[in-house]
């Protein structure tokens, strides 16, 4: 087994997006266009982790693995954390959580992160792009991270705040977050044995309980802005994308 594992958390019950997992995007599901680009990253292990048998089929079904999980989580990284515990036996020492809902992810990002938590420098870290105009500056769909240095050179930087709506902000260095995180293994057993904090309920950010307990979050820059699929409308506009 591979010491890094991509462990892929989804689940058929989304509140704003029902099913969005089995959703076609050219005439294939869009949780294995997740998983094919997981695997293409070449970084070890992928494994779908559910709480729903009929992702779980369709997965095996199509070679790849899968866990199911018990069915109430109370985020998605608690859910990566069952399977990492129970079906890796706590072994990988690089965990990388991939949102099930990002189809158009470029596969070097994941190798960015991976990369990069190897160096030592971080014990968590995500990925981050551009925002490109106001409306997206306005969307509480779309969370934001503020870093204390530019990212855009490839370099990371760390985060000092997640927020969805930004009011009077005056940091230089806002960009669109993206639903992805890398994990040492010392640090996601630390972030699960943590209380759900104030901020990760107040804003519903799960990231806020590690920047609450002083857990430090490194930020990359994603040239390729993947796009992350909350509601029909994302879904329809990746659509168009991918379909191209």
């Amino acid at each position: 087994m591979s010491n890094t594992v991509v462990i892929i958390p989804t689940r058929l019950e989304a509140k704003r997006f029902p099913n969005k997992p089995l959703k076609l995007i050219k005439k294939k599901e869009m949780i294995l266009h997740v998983y094919d680009l997981a695997i293409k990253s070449g970084i070890g292990e992928v494994l779908v982790v559910t709480p729903d048998k009929v992702i779980s089929e369709l997965i095996v079904k199509n070679g790849g693995k899968s866990f199911i999980s018990k069915n109430v989580h109370e985020t998605g990284t608690d859910r990566v954390f069952e399977a990492f515990k129970n079906f890796y036996s706590s072994s990988p020492e690089i965990v990388i959580n991939l949102q099930g809902d990002m189809p158009n992810l470029d596969p070097r990002d994941i190798v960015k992160l991976r990369d990069y938590l190897i160096k030592g420098k971080s014990d968590i870290c995500t990925l981050a792009s551009n925002l490109e105009n106001q409306k997206e500056i306005k969307d509480k769909n779309i969370v934001k991270v503020l870093t204390k240095k530019s990212i855009e050179n490839s370099d990371f930087s760390e985060a000092f705040d997640f927020k969805r709506e930004l009011i009077n902000e005056k940091s230089k260095y806002i960009y669109h977050h993206i639903g992805i995180y890398g994990f040492t293994k010392e640090a996601l057993i630390r972030y699960v044995n943590l209380k759900r904090s104030k901020l990760e309920i107040d804003r519903n950010l799960e990231q806020m309980r590690a920047m609450e307990e002083k857990m430090k979050i490194y930020v990359g820059f994603a040239k390729s802005k993947p796009l992350s699929v909350d509601t029909e409308q994302d879904f329809l506009k990746i659509k168009k994308i991918m379909e191209k």
